[in-house]
C-alpha cells in the first residue's frame, strides 16, 4: 500500500512538473512575441498614422510631411534598431530575423527621403551621377554601419555567400523604396508571428495591380523587380513553394491575377510573351 501510495504521488509530482513546464513555455512564447511588437510598436504607429491606402488598396502613398513633423519619434525607432546586438540577432527565429531586417530597411529609406524632404522628387535625387542613394552609409545596424544595398542584397536576399540567405521571393513585396513603381509600404510594422501572412497579403496586393501587373491575350505584362531579380522567382537559391520558374511562381498567384484558363494554360506550357513594363521612380508622397 505505501509503495502504492508512493507512486501515486511522484506521478502527480510529475504532472505537476510538465504543466508547469507547459505553462513557463506558453509565458515565455508570449513574452518573446510582446517583446517583439514592442520593438517595433512605435514604427507601426507612425506607419498607421501616415500611410494611406490608394487605387482600392493596391498601392498606398506616403505622408512625408506627418513623418518629418515626427522625425525624432522615426529616430527614436532607428536608436532602437540600432541596440540590437548580433547575439541577440542570432538567437532569433528567421522571421522574427526578416520581419526586423524589412522594418528596418523601411525605416531607414523614410529617413533618407526626409533628409531633403520636401526638395526631392524622387529617391534618386539623393544620389548623383558617381553614388547611389542606396550605397550611402546610413544605419547602424548589427554593429556595422551599413547601407540600404547591404540591408536588402546581403542581409535580406543573402547574395553574400557569407551572409545567410531567407529564400524568401516576397520580400520583394514588402522592401520599399520611396518610389510609386514600387510595391506598396505596409501601413503596419512587420512581426515574426506574422510575417508569412502580411508577406503573402503584400504579393497579392502587388499582383492584383493592374498599373504594376496584368496579363494580356498571350503576354504577360510584368513590373521590372521581376526582370531585376528574376533569380530569387526561379528556385537558383532553392525551390521555394515547389516553384522553379517565374511562370510557376505567377501560377500561385492567378486568382490575384484574374488570370483565364487559357492564360493559365499559355504559363504552364511556358508558351505566353513576358514584357516588363517601365519603372515609375516619382516619390510615392501624398497628394
Amino acid at each position: 500500500m505505501r509503495k502504492i501510495a508512493l507512486s501515486s504521488r511522484l506521478s502527480a509530482v510529475s504532472r505537476s512538473v510538465a504543466v508547469g513546464s507547459l505553462v513557463l513555455f506558453a509565458a515565455s512564447v508570449s513574452f518573446y512575441a510582446s517583446a517583439e511588437a514592442g520593438l517595433h510598436s512605435t514604427f507601426d504607429k507612425l506607419l498607421g498614422k501616415y500611410v494611406t491606402p490608394i487605387s482600392n488598396g493596391a498601392s498606398t502613398q506616403v505622408n512625408y510631411d506627418g513623418f518629418k513633423k515626427e522625425r525624432n519619434t522615426l529616430n527614436e525607432y532607428l536608436a532602437r534598431l540600432s541596440k540590437v546586438e548580433q547575439s541577440t540577432f542570432d538567437s532569433w527565429d528567421k522571421d522574427k530575423q526578416l520581419a526586423f531586417l524589412i522594418n528596418a530597411y523601411n525605416a531607414y529609406t523614410i529617413e533618407l527621403i526626409l533628409t531633403e524632404y520636401p526638395d526631392i522628387d524622387s529617391i534618386r535625387d539623393l544620389g548623383s551621377f558617381f553614388s547611389s542613394p542606396w550605397k550611402k552609409e546610413i544605419a547602424p545596424l548589427l554593429g556595422e554601419t551599413r547601407t540600404l544595398d547591404e540591408i536588402e542584397h546581403e542581409l535580406i536576399r543573402g547574395t553574400n555567400q557569407a551572409t545567410k540567405t531567407y529564400n524568401e521571393p516576397r520580400i520583394h513585396f514588402a522592401v520599399n523604396c520611396a518610389s510609386i513603381g514600387c510595391p506598396a509600404l505596409r501601413e503596419e510594422a512587420y512581426t515574426g508571428d506574422k510575417l508569412d501572412s502580411q508577406l503573402e497579403a503584400q504579393t497579392k496586393r502587388f499582383l492584383a495591380d493592374t498599373s504594376r501587373n496584368k496579363m494580356s491575350d498571350n503576354t504577360l505584362y510584368l513590373s521590372k523587380i521581376f526582370d531585376w531579380y528574376s533569380e530569387d522567382f526561379e528556385g537558383k537559391n532553392g525551390e521555394w513553394r515547389d516553384t522553379s520558374t517565374l511562370n510557376e511562381f505567377i501560377l500561385l498567384y492567378e486568382d490575384a491575377m484574374q488570370l483565364t484558363e487559357t492564360q493559365v494554360s499559355a504559363l504552364k506550357n511556358d508558351t505566353a510573351d513576358i514584357e516588363y513594363l517601365n519603372y515609375d521612380w516619382a516619390l510615392n508622397a501624398a497628394q
